[in-house]
């Protein structure tokens, strides 16, 4: 099966603060453990394509606070994700006007392509956990759960 990335989502690392007498040093089976448990990685056997989310927080929030699958109809979901992803795909464009930190990749969607239920349902979900997270606003709707 071909598999194509549509997402990715750089993880946004907050340096601690080290105490000078006795620095501690990250481990790096706890920063791997961290990338495990934040990393939504969606394959779908509808078809060839793969979302790759690695977001911080994301997976329990999708697990504990998102509306539960099929909710909201796959149209439904397909329409919000074209305004968001455009939106988002804008803001990629103009590292002086937003936040580089937040918008670091272009999102490939195109509204023609059937990505099945459950990219479009784990998309739209990360676009709400993002604006939620961030204080941001990618379209004209009010951000709900």
């Amino acid at each position: 099966m071909k598999a194509t990335t549509l997402f990715l989502v750089i993880i946004l690392m907050v340096s601690s603060c080290k105490s000078i007498d006795a620095p501690s040093p990250v481990s790096d089976e706890r920063e791997e453990s961290l990338v495990d448990n934040d990393t939504v990685i969606i394959d779908s056997d509808e078809n060839a394509y793969e979302i790759i989310i690695i977001e911080p927080g994301f997976n329990g929030w999708l697990q504990s606070t998102a509306r539960p699958r099929h909710y909201y109809s796959q149209d439904f979901l397909e329409t919000r994700n074209q305004i968001y992803v455009t939106n988002w795909n804008m803001r990629v464009n103009q590292p002086l006007r937003f936040d580089p930190n937040l918008y670091q990749l272009t999102i490939d969607y195109n509204r023609h392509e059937d990505y099945g239920y459950e990219i479009n349902y784990k998309l739209y979900n990360y676009f709400i956990y993002f604006q939620l997270t961030y204080n941001q606003k990618l379209g004209p709707f009010v951000v709900r759960i």
